[in-house]
């Protein structure tokens, strides 16, 4: 056995020994329940603030902001993380796992000071997020402006 054949065989070794520990159904289904109760708990933020009065918009608002803070805080405090460990993808729920990749770093980063540190580290995840986001949306408008003047019948957004 030559060193390439053995090198290959030791890997896939470890691969069977990383694969056997891996509980897939179990790991989906609990991202999935986890996931499906922070949507679920923010239909019911939802339908709380309707009942107090808020409108269609305003409720949607007030259930942002209160995901978002409610993100935040347990990131602080810790539990997000040990959520996230449980669950899996199923925090990655977009406005709390988004919540969460902009505070962790900073909460990380506090000891560093408020500019160079929390300041500094707040976009480490959501940076390449936004700043992609902003580049595909504005690219998108060219698309579509340049769709229109030649012409092309879209609908209005």
């Amino acid at each position: 056995m030559n060193k390439v054949d053995k090198i290959r065989s030791q890997y896939q070794q470890k691969v069977k020994i990383s694969a056997a520990g891996q509980h897939i159904f179990r790991d989906c289904l609990r991202a999935f329940w986890v996931g499906g109760a922070i949507c679920a708990f923010g239909e019911a933020l939802n339908a709380f603030y309707r009942f107090l009065g808020a409108d269609v918009e305003r409720s949607g608002l007030f259930t942002s902001v209160s995901l978002i803070f409610l993100a935040c805080f347990f990131t602080a405090i810790g539990w997000f993380d040990e959520a996230a460990r449980y669950a899996g993808a199923g925090t990655l729920v977009p406005i709390t796992g988004f919540a969460n990749a902009i505070a962790s770093p900073a909460i990380d980063a506090k000891r560093e000071g408020l500019v160079t540190g929390m300041g500094a580290k707040l976009f480490l995840v959501a940076g390449p997020v936004i700043l992609y986001g902003t580049s595909l949306s504005v690219l998108y408008g060219l698309i579509l402006y340049l769709l229109r003047l030649f012409g092309a019948d879209l609908p209005e957004v």
